[in-house]
């Protein structure tokens, strides 16, 4: 049954048996930092943003190549254009890459003095090339409980709600706020039938669409039974 506590517990072991427990860390690594949110020093902050920075429009795999040669030359030589833009050459990212490595302490202090986690969000939402969706990966991955509204949960959100009429206000850029809430009924509903953090429920189904473990396209007008 979709969105059952067994759904979802074997959509997380299919992901660990298959070596697939990861984004920019491992499943446990978001886990223990979703429960006890940790405190990066500002290289991590950097490295961090700029995961994200590289993600968008990369398979996983892609991005953590590409992510580690970034982070190569920033610890080496410094946020040096020139070199960066041999290893990715997307103009736009490595500026903003070079720029969030030039400024990560300041940027990293302002982030951690903010004591309310919506206003820590929005300001995330300020730095170079971090847009709203981004923004919610990045705090997920600070250890934030926050989610990432991407086309993949905004499809499973509508699925959840069983309005079908929803899917054509689906948008990777502009989140509709009737799949908004749909998503965070789906989230709720998952928490509390697994006890776990939102962030952690919204990485394990975003994966399984990634890898297609949960495949949508024959629910597109028939929501699945749940």
């Amino acid at each position: 049954m979709w969105f059952s506590r067994d759904w979802f517990f074997d959509l997380d072991a299919t992901l660990r048996a298959q070596g697939l427990d990861s984004d920019a860390q491992s499943f446990d690594e978001i886990l223990q930092n979703l429960r006890a949110r940790k405190i990066y020093t500002a290289d991590e902050f950097a490295s961090h943003c700029a995961y994200v920075i590289l993600a968008g429009g990369f398979s996983q795999k892609t991005a953590k190549k590409i992510h580690k040669k970034i982070m190569d030359v920033l610890l080496s030589v410094g946020a040096d254009f020139n070199t960066l833009i041999q290893v990715f050459n997307n103009k736009n990212k490595i500026k903003a890459i070079c720029e969030i490595w030039e400024n990560r302490q300041s940027l990293r202090d302002r982030y951690y003095a903010i004591n309310v986690p919506v206003e820590r969000l929005n300001y995330l939402q300020t730095l170079p090339h971090i847009g709203k969706i981004t923004a919610n990966h990045l705090a997920r991955n600070l250890g934030e409980d926050v989610v990432k509204y991407d086309i993949w949960i905004q499809r499973l959100g509508v699925l959840y709600s069983g309005n079908s009429g929803l899917y054509q206000n689906i948008d990777n850029a502009k989140l509709d706020e009737e799949i908004k809430k749909s998503c965070d009924d789906m989230f709720a509903h998952l928490c509390q039938e697994t006890g776990l953090p939102r962030g952690y429920i919204d990485v394990v189904l975003w994966k399984s669409c990634q890898v297609k473990l949960i495949s949508m396209d024959d629910y597109l007008h028939k929501p699945p039974v749940m």
